[in-house]
């Protein structure tokens, strides 16, 4: 297997095995950024070639090994080899490591920029294993879900609720409903948070307008609509996710903060940080999420240049000054500085913060 190959990708073998003409490759291509799928999964959705077919194709051109994933124990998995941001950016799934190597499943084993960002973000020399991209897919389905169905929302107070929409609805002129249909609420946010932090979010913004309610989640510093629910739902979302915060239900003029802290299994949780704001249509709830296992990441995995890690290194062997760290939302600007204060906190040192 070539490295020269692998960096041609499928596409230029599909055509030199006269698989696809340039048209169909176009098309797919054309769909696949479209969809957000892998040109493979489009392919096999399409039905022009069949996930075995291209199984088979890449393990005689790149002599990647074969695996049939529907024989691998999927609850086998390391969970400290799951990160499932990357496995949901790049579709693969790492399967075991061996020593200081990793072995990730791929249905396109020309994928180096996964096999780099597993390597980089776990330490480990990673290597592509093939299996068919409809049992993959069926894999990441179950790796999802056992996340979903594992969720324990800590603050999340049923009764409060309940009362609290029985109360409110007293007060209010247009009638929501009673408490009896709290329970899709209660689902729809949890979707709307698992669905954030999977899509790698950094910000949740809840806003409602006059006629209409939208949400919408910052990934990479850009704001996307995700969601649109009925307006008349608006009290009972901000509602929702004040319980969920700890906050008081009962007071929509002044601003207010809280947490909510989601357990994602049992070794790893997520934070959000929860800010309220009164506007003339109804309460604008702005979420940021805040993963603390992305703290103790250690320096040398925060994607430094030596001369920058050097730098920030010497900075902080100082015994005194300031350290300021600038960036837009979701740079690292938090990581950076937990990573420098994990660094400082030593025996002998007493920090406050």
């Amino acid at each position: 297997m070539s490295s020269t190959s692998l960096h041609l990708g499928l596409s230029t073998l599909f055509i030199r095995k006269s698989l696809l003409s340039e048209d169909q490759l176009s098309s797919a291509i054309s769909e696949s950024r479209k969809s957000k799928r892998s040109l493979v999964s489009t392919l096999v959705l399409s039905k022009v070639l069949s996930s075995r077919e291209i199984a088979e194709l890449c393990y005689e051109e790149y002599g990647t090994p074969l695996l049939d994933l529907a024989e691998f124990d999927i609850p086998s998995i390391p969970e400290d080899i799951l990160n499932k941001k990357l496995i949901e950016k790049h579709k693969c799934l790492p399967l075991f490591k061996r020593g200081n190597r990793l072995y990730i499943a791929t249905s396109d084993p020309t994928n180096i920029a996964a096999l780099e960002d597993f390597q980089f973000s776990l330490g480990l020399h990673a290597e592509a294993i093939l299996v068919e991209d409809d049992k993959l897919l069926k894999a990441l389905e179950k790796i999802i879900e056992d996340d979903i169905s594992g969720l324990d929302l800590g603050g999340a107070d049923e009764e409060a609720l309940a009362n609290m929409e029985i109360a409110d609805t007293e007060r209010r002129d247009e009638q929501t409903g009673d408490s009896s249909d709290d329970a899709p609420i209660v689902i729809y946010i949890n979707k709307i948070l698992t669905d954030a932090i999977r899509k790698g979010a950094s910000d949740l913004h809840f806003e409602p307008y006059e006629k209409r309610y939208r949400i919408r989640f910052r990934i990479d510093g850009i704001l996307h609509e995700v969601s649109e629910p009925p307006v008349n739902l608006s009290n009972r979302i901000s509602a929702r996710l004040k319980v969920m915060s700890k906050l008081d239900i009962a007071e929509r003029r002044v601003p207010q903060d809280g947490r909510i802290k989601m357990k994602l299994s049992r070794t790893k949780s997520i934070d959000f940080r929860v800010s309220t704001l009164p506007t003339i249509w109804g309460e604008k709830i702005v979420m940021r999420i805040l993963d603390s296992s992305s703290a103790q990441l250690g320096i040398e995995k925060l994607g430094y240049e030596d001369d920058q890690r050097l730098l920030y290194e010497e900075m902080l062997a100082k015994p005194q000054g300031m350290i300021l760290v600038t960036g837009p939302t979701g740079s690292g600007k938090t990581v950076s500085l937990y990573t420098g204060l994990n660094i400082l906190n030593t025996e002998e040192r007493n920090i406050s913060t």
